[in-house]
């Protein structure tokens, strides 16, 4: 088990009322990417494979028009899937974000979960690009934007 995902079982397993465990988790996981911390991502699922955050919808994300700004955006597809990456990568290789292609499908005009999922196959064969699937969805269930991010996977050297 990575440190990612020791650290997110042990915070988020935590008897505490109202999820402060989880939110320990969000701080500390956007400590070690500073720039995440300026979505003040809430961290709600994190598994291989699979993870989801929250972007409040607050000043400090927003654009000209009072909507999620799209960098902010990307910055949490970007969070959610380096989160995905650590939990889920075989220990025997290591990643490394090679680019990424986003459409904005709708206004961003509420709080956004950011999802991003992969295939354990995907991770088990990967030697070179692998595609994590990235979305953005709003409060009512729309979809803000989706796309995908390349990561260059490789085997880790001894």
């Amino acid at each position: 088990m990575s440190q990612v995902h020791s650290l997110w079982k042990t915070a988020s397993g935590l008897p505490v009322v109202g999820g402060v465990g989880k939110r320990a988790f969000s701080i500390a996981f956007a400590q070690k990417a500073p720039y995440f911390a300026s979505i003040h991502p809430r961290f709600t699922i994190v598994e291989p494979n699979h993870v989801e955050l929250v972007i409040p919808k607050r000043r400090s994300v927003q654009n000209h028009i009072g909507t999620v700004h799209a960098i902010a955006l990307c910055n949490g597809f970007e969070a959610a899937m380096g989160a995905l990456a650590e939990v889920t990568i075989p220990s025997d290789k290591r990643w490394i974000p090679k680019g990424m292609e986003v459409a904005y499908t709708a206004k961003a005009s509420s709080d956004i979960t950011c999802v991003a999922e992969t295939d354990q196959a995907q991770w088990d064969t990967a030697d070179g690009d692998l595609e994590v699937r990235v979305k953005g969805v709003r409060d009512d269930g729309t979809v803000v934007g989706e796309g995908v991010i390349r990561l260059w996977v490789t085997p880790r050297s001894k």
